[in-house]
């Protein structure tokens, strides 16, 4: 048996080029994807042959299907590999500020302990005509999920769940009333883009209240990414994989960034006046 391993090791991850990244499956630089689909046609050799040649007109050079079967009359189900020639530039992406620092829990509480001082009053919903409040729940309420807490069981956070299917116009009030930090949107309907207008709806009424400069505003969902949230007017996104922590390091960090440039320009305010007056 060979001592070499295929795993990546510390030798192939030196040899990683940034700049031309591709899949890695079996050694590095492979370019092995596996992928899976529909197609609406009845499960036979022919189905299989009209995957292998929809896969090569994706872009995958040697496509094979590994398994395939007939999910109803008419529709069969496809598994598949193939490999990926195309690479991307990791290098500048890394570059481009996407990263958050994130914190665990304990570090978060400490974090806004010092350098926020109060709670720090959040806002959530699943706005519009969306009925789904797992994802908002998930951020929100104490369980949590996957063994992380929601943001209610952390002592730096005073949050308010309002559930689903609420009106933008509504979540904005409530913030209003609260004198909220932060708003939380939660997007699962993508049907449409009607996440994209919901979501552009509720910038828009916050922007009407004229307080814009004094809301965090954040959103998740499926769909949602941080280039889009941002291209929209909020200033952070998250999608697939977000636990309760890093919404909770982003946003303490951006109110404690906020407050040090509120505190600033009051000092700066104050200079100038003194200045002034002598």
């Amino acid at each position: 048996m060979s001592s070499a391993s295929s795993a990546p090791g510390e030798d192939s991850r030196r040899q990683v080029d940034l700049e031309h990244v591709k899949p890695y499956a079996d050694h590095l630089g492979d370019g092995l994807v596996q992928f899976s689909f529909t197609l609406p046609v009845p499960y036979g050799l022919a189905a299989r042959k009209a995957a292998q040649e929809l896969a090569a007109k994706m872009g995958f050079e040697h496509p094979e299907v590994v398994h395939y079967q007939s999910l109803t009359e008419g529709y069969t189900y496809f598994v598949m590999f193939g490999e990926c020639s195309s690479t991307v530039d990791y290098a500048s992406l890394s570059d481009e500020g996407f990263d958050i620092e994130y914190m665990n829990e304990d570090e978060i509480e400490a974090f806004a302990g010092t350098h926020i001082g109060r709670p720090i009053v959040i806002v959530g919903a699943a706005t519009g005509t969306d009925t789904h409040s797992v994802g908002i729940d998930a951020m929100l309420n104490l369980k949590g999920f996957h063994g992380h807490h929601g943001l209610e069981g952390y002592k730096a956070f005073q949050t308010h769940n309002l559930g689903s299917q609420v009106p933008n116009s509504v979540l904005v009030a409530r913030a209003i009333d609260l004198n909220a930090d932060a708003i939380l949107v939660s997007q699962t309907v993508t049907q449409q883009n009607l996440h994209v207008h919901n979501l552009t709806e509720l910038v828009e009424i916050v922007e009407a209240e004229g307080r814009r400069k004094q809301l965090i505003l954040t959103c998740g969902g499926p769909r949602v990414s941080n280039e889009l949230a941002k291209e929209l007017g909020y200033d952070a996104g998250f999608s697939k994989g977000t636990y309760p922590f890093h919404v909770a390091s982003f946003i303490v960090r951006e109110l404690a960034a906020r407050m040090d440039d509120s505190q600033a320009q009051n000092r700066a305010g104050a200079a100038s006046t003194s200045g002034a007056n002598g």
